[in-house]
């Protein structure tokens, strides 16, 4: 059977586009970080309210949220928010918000018009300070306990969803799209890889072609089991439009305390050793980078000791851990176990313990011991 040349062209061409992506590289050498290391680009506080009402089973209710805002009968978020980023010099604040609420307790990813105009006026009022802003959708992978793309909620409706948000935002290039909150317990992480993927290609049609994307694996987002769960090479595998992975970046938890839970106020470790360095060692092998959004402890002396040797890790290895954004502040009450929440004192501002002894980017924990 003789082909005409033209036809040998398109079908090798057709062969060369099917080539399955690499799978992602090991490296038994240790890779250093390079001297250039040494500052994290993104340090920040979560301000929390909207996310308020969701359980872990993804089971979240519009009435629950209660927005971070004067306005709408919450604690003061705008002024938490140019507190940190004037006094304290953070510039990164992530806002979570259940599906639901933004929604109105609709399934399906059309914008409740009243719902997102309250989140979209504690946005701006994070934009107004100049810092960068995560949106993080609070669900824990789940609508109402079912997980979305396996028995829950179809991928196209969490398309549509993060397509309508990047609509609104394409054009705020100091904004990032937190893909989900804390995924857990997800039977396969392949296909919780082709759900990330229908999001990222969705926000990226809507026009933000420029934001970053964080991209959240299993086992709750955590850094020490990213790549033990198979989230890293199940994620590695998200593309851009053009088949790039510019901006598509690894979204990890991890906190300090004993089971890892960050439910108590005393820690046990700096997790270096059984979370972040092999996780740099990873990134560095593969050339890709990841966002710490959620980590924190109590005002104690002992998550004092610990946060700040985390913190000065991960400014050692900057080049692959872009920064940290501190759990929380927003609606929670000063009592709270991991409150990072600043008390207000006539026209000053009292941080706790935590927040000024290592979160904060004054504090100098960044260039501080790590053992």
């Amino acid at each position: 059977m003789i082909f005409s040349l033209a036809f040998v062209l398109a079908l090798s061409s057709l062969l060369a586009s099917a080539k399955p992506t690499p799978p992602p590289k090991t490296c038994p050498k240790e890779l250093k970080p390079p001297r250039s290391a040494g500052q994290l680009s993104y340090v920040g506080v979560n301000i929390a309210g909207f996310d308020f009402g969701c359980g872990i089973d993804g089971t979240c209710t519009a009435a629950g949220a209660w927005p971070p805002l004067l306005d709408y009968y919450g604690h003061d978020g705008a002024g938490q928010m140019k507190h940190f980023r004037e006094d304290d010099g953070f510039n990164t604040f992530r806002l979570p918000v259940g599906w639901q609420f933004l929604t109105n307790d609709v399934m399906g990813g059309t914008l409740n018009t009243t719902n997102f105009a309250k989140y979209d006026a504690l946005m701006q009022e994070c934009l107004k300070t100049g810092a960068t802003c995560i949106i993080d959708i609070h669900n824990y992978a789940r609508y109402n306990g079912q997980i979305i793309g396996q028995g829950g909620p179809v991928d196209a409706d969490f398309a549509t969803l993060w397509g309508n948000i990047a609509s609104h935002y394409k054009h705020e290039e100091k904004i990032m799209f937190g893909i989900m909150n804390e995924p857990h317990d997800v039977p396969d992480i392949n296909i919780w890889a082709a759900t990330v993927q229908k999001a990222v290609t969705a926000i990226r049609k809507a026009g933000a072609t420029c934001q970053k994307i964080l991209l959240p694996g299993n086992g709750w987002a955590s850094a020490g089991e990213f790549i033990s769960s198979g989230s890293a090479d199940a994620l590695s595998k998200v593309k851009n439009l053009d088949g790039s992975t510019t901006n598509l970046i690894f979204d990890v938890h991890k906190y300090l305390d004993f089971d890892n839970s960050g439910t108590h106020d005393e820690c046990v470790t700096n997790n270096i050793e059984t979370a972040w360095a092999p996780l740099a060692q990873w990134l560095r092998c593969n050339k890709r980078q990841a966002i710490n959004t959620e980590t924190g402890g109590g005002n104690t002396a002992s998550c004092v000791k610990y946060m700040c040797e985390q913190i000065a890790f991960q400014a050692r290895n900057s080049d692959v851990f872009l920064g940290y954004v501190g759990w929380s502040a927003g609606n929670f009450d000063p009592s709270y176990i991991l409150s990072e929440v600043p008390v207000q004192n006539g026209t000053v501002w009292v941080d706790t313990l935590l927040t000024k002894s290592c979160m904060s980017p004054k504090s100098g924990s960044q260039k501080g011991p790590i053992s």
